[in-house]
């Protein structure tokens, strides 16, 4: 069996990148992942990737800051520690609402900056994953899993026709900065 566990196609244009993507899923190709220096429109729609659901998460930390801000006022003012001030209403929601939307920003970035990380595997401290290092630089990377798709020389065919500078055969799963 082969060590080898992805296939690299490196494009020096976007464009170029495009292309050798369309070429390799009209041959039923799966591509694992592609690495890109910049942003491009279109990639993900291209590449079957799903909508992150991020929104959700940060709404649901939102909900959290509110529930335990409300929460803590509550049981502050109006259970444990009562305290009649002029015969006003110890429950007055108007005065709780500056702490519960602060504490909803709190917790919503927190959250928000946890989920970063967990999805990313960005934790600090831990060496980036990286499939090619010209890939942050000025190199548009295709990774193909070799595992899955047993016909490497046509791979590497069709990456060529379709404008890659370079295809390799990488060995070890990623490629750390050291």
């Amino acid at each position: 069996m082969s060590d080898i566990k992805y296939i690299l196609g490196s494009f020096g244009d976007p464009d170029e990148m495009m292309h050798g993507i369309d070429k390799l899923q009209e041959n039923n190709i799966k591509i694992f992942d592609v690495y890109t220096p910049i942003p491009i429109h279109g990639i993900e729609d291209k590449l079957g990737v799903k909508r992150s659901r991020i929104d959700v998460a940060a709404f649901c930390f939102g909900i959290t800051g509110t529930a335990a801000g409300f929460g803590l006022i509550y049981f502050c003012s109006v259970m444990d520690w009562r305290m009649n001030i002029g015969g006003k209403p110890t429950f007055v929601l108007p005065d709780f609402i500056p702490i519960m939307f602060e504490l909803t920003v709190l917790f919503c970035a927190f959250g928000m900056v946890l989920t970063y990380y967990a999805s990313t595997h960005l934790f600090p401290g831990r060496a980036p994953r990286v499939m090619d290092l010209r890939a942050t630089d000025d190199r548009f990377v295709v990774a193909i899993d070799a595992r899955e798709n047993t016909a490497h020389d046509v791979i590497d065919g069709l990456l060529k026709n379709a404008g890659a500078l370079e295809v390799k055969y990488n060995e070890r799963k990623y490629v750390s900065y050291e």
